[in-house]
């Protein structure tokens, strides 16, 4: 995909997923003050990586703004098992927040609303104007989208490349619009979704494989030869029908920034001194010589 391609590609990235990614990657990273900076540098940096390899016309990070009131009424349980946020972290969300306004990169989050939700809403609107998409996250989750014009920017694929239905299939052994069903056969241990008892990863694809879709395997219970399994599956009829619910992202969600306003654009005189001001508090020297600016505070600590 290059910035010359005649079809705009907008780049959709999952914030909280990265700058917890970030967060851990780098594990000690301190301003001249003490602050902890690791996640607001890893995260710049990985979106400038992100955005060197995919070479998007279009971008947005989207922010999780707490939890869908459907899933939570759906099953209380739902992502409660979930660690409470690091401190360290939670107080770099602001900055990293205020830095995506300076450069210029165009966020949006929504009260009680996943982030997950307005990925694939976006991922739908853009598809719909005949856009490319690339969808940066490693939730499994985001398979469930993947088309011929959208694609998955996968951290932890080692070879950089954008998933299509190719990768999701050699991944699960399902095509994408089966993704739903096959995580609702095997649960989500993530978010705390159970399956259907005795079902994994590979019967569950196994079974999709033969019956396509959860409601054509109910409708043919009688043909599965295992007794254990046919006895689980029609204890769980409501449970999957609950799963199908939970696990399928909302992708016509209103509101938002109009895919034009989303275009990359070059940063200006006054962002540029605004991020200088930024680099010089955090004590980032790297990005500073990437403006072609030298470092010019004290050399103790971890400054990069």
């Amino acid at each position: 995909m290059s910035s010359t391609d005649p079809l705009p590609t907008l780049l959709l990235v999952d914030g909280h997923a990265y700058a917890y990614r970030a967060f851990y990657a780098i594990r000690s990273l301190n301003s001249p003050e003490g602050a902890p900076t690791n996640a607001i540098y890893g995260f710049i940096k990985m979106l400038q990586k992100m955005e060197t390899i995919l070479r998007p016309t279009h971008r947005l990070v989207l922010w999780d703004r707490g939890l869908a009131a459907e899933r939570m009424a759906e099953l209380p349980e739902y992502k409660q098992q979930r660690s409470p946020t690091p401190e360290d972290l939670e107080r770099q969300f602001p900055q990293i927040e205020g830095w995506l306004e300076a450069a210029g990169i165009a966020a949006w989050s929504q009260a009680q609303t996943e982030a997950d939700d307005w990925i694939g809403t976006y991922a739908k609107r853009a598809e719909a104007s005949g856009w490319r998409t690339v969808v940066a996250s490693s939730d499994k989750d985001f398979m469930q989208l993947v088309s011929d014009r959208v694609g998955l920017y996968n951290p932890n694929d080692k070879t950089e490349r954008v998933w299509t239905a190719a990768e999701v299939e050699a991944k699960t052994g399902v095509q994408p619009d089966q993704v739903v069903d096959w995580l609702s056969l095997i649960g989500d241990a993530v978010d705390n979704i159970p399956g259907v008892s005795g079902v994994g990863p590979k019967t569950a694809t196994q079974l999709l494989q033969k019956y396509g879709t959860i409601e054509a395997l109910m409708s043919r219970l009688g043909e599965v030869k295992s007794e254990s399994q046919r006895s689980n599956l029609q204890a769980s009829v409501e449970q999957l029908q609950r799963n199908q619910r939970l696990i399928a992202l909302q992708t016509s969600l209103s509101g938002g920034p109009a895919l034009e306003t989303l275009r990359i654009e070059s940063v200006d005189a006054t962002r540029r001194e605004r991020l200088v001001g930024m680099y010089r508090q955090w004590g980032f020297r790297s990005l500073l010589s990437e403006l072609g600016l030298p470092w010019e505070g004290p050399d103790q600590g971890m400054l990069l």
